[in-house]
């Protein structure tokens, strides 16, 4: 079994603030002049292109080592299913020659980051814990 480089506890902490980003939805009352407390706030799901929470797992990401960010995208394309986990090196060297120093940004653009990098984790026999809050160093 292939050995991941990035800890069980930083890929738990990803998946939950991709689930907190992928619950965004694009602005649904534009002309909208009351405040939040009349909207139920509602609002605080829209994405505006300044969420917080992709600040935050950007910045997670980029402080990551390079093995790190590598196996990131590896584990999230095994659990797309672009491979197996006999066929980890091979996913991992192309997760490396695409690199580009965008890969938050990439990841970001992965509709279903979360459940990707849950399933693979799953693949590698490994489990993550829910309500995570604060990251992992």
């Amino acid at each position: 079994m292939p050995e991941l480089a990035i800890s069980t506890d930083k890929v738990g902490f990803l998946i939950e603030k991709a689930r907190e980003y992928d619950v965004k939805e694009g602005a649904s009352d534009l002309d909208s002049g009351s405040n939040g407390v009349d909207d139920n706030m509602i609002d605080v799901l829209e994405d505006n292109g300044d969420d917080p929470v992709a600040q935050e797992i950007a910045g997670f990401i980029a402080a990551m080592t390079e093995e790190e960010q590598i196996d990131l995208v590896a584990l999230m394309r095994l659990g797309r299913g672009d491979g197996s986990i006999e066929e980890w090196d091979d996913l991992r060297r192309e997760a490396a020659d695409g690199r580009n120093g965008r890969t938050a940004r990439y990841l970001l653009g992965e509709p279903l980051l979360s459940d990707y990098l849950a399933a693979g984790l799953d693949e590698f026999g490994l489990s993550w814990t829910d309500e995570r809050i604060t990251p992992v160093t």
